[in-house]
């Protein structure tokens, strides 16, 4: 199996889960490395968002408080920087602040942006794991580096019982390499 392939299945398998609902920047047309593996997903699972992280992360919580999964796709870990007071303040704090009575399950879907063929600029290419990690508590974050681990990782991040949200993190060099 190869990376792309993989990715593009599991995509198709979560827009057939109910409840399911991706939005983000090239989610319903193209403009990134990403909307290959988006572009036979059914129009009503997908949204097209302007370019504003924040209120694209506000969006998602509100859809996964409103009982909906969201994948929020975020093509580049750089422009998700954006929205990361979003995610540390909110997203990830609401359990606590809750007495865990509020946990919204949502998938943040990211990427490091490929830097081949052509190097984009190092604004595109950030890997912020390990930062992400240590930021959030109660939001996972896992990195795909094997194609054998993309459609598992995204499955449990769907079908967890403890309602996490899972941020899964693609690499774009591996697109075309694995």
């Amino acid at each position: 199996m190869k990376y792309f392939d993989e990715l593009k299945r599991t995509m198709e398998w979560l827009a057939r889960q109910p409840k399911t609902f991706f939005l983000g920047q090239t989610v319903a047309g193209p403009g990134t490395f990403m909307f290959q593996t988006l572009r036979d997903l059914p129009p009503e699972k997908t949204l097209e968002m302007p370019i504003n992280e924040s209120f694209q992360m506000q969006f998602s919580i509100g859809l996964a408080l409103a009982g909906y999964i969201p994948i929020s796709v975020y093509p580049r870990q750089n422009f998700l920087l954006i929205a990361t007071a979003d995610m540390v303040n909110m997203l990830d704090k609401l359990p606590a602040i809750s007495a865990n009575a509020v946990r919204p399950k949502m998938i943040i879907r990211v990427a490091t942006g490929p830097d081949a063929p052509v190097h984009p600029g190092h604004q595109h290419v950030g890997n912020y794991a390990e930062a992400f990690r240590r930021m959030m508590n109660w939001v996972d974050v896992i990195e795909l580096e094997e194609p054998e681990e993309i459609f598992p990782a995204y499955k449990h991040a769907l079908e967890r019982e403890d309602n996490k949200a899972t941020m899964l993190i693609e690499h774009g060099n591996y697109y075309n390499e694995k």
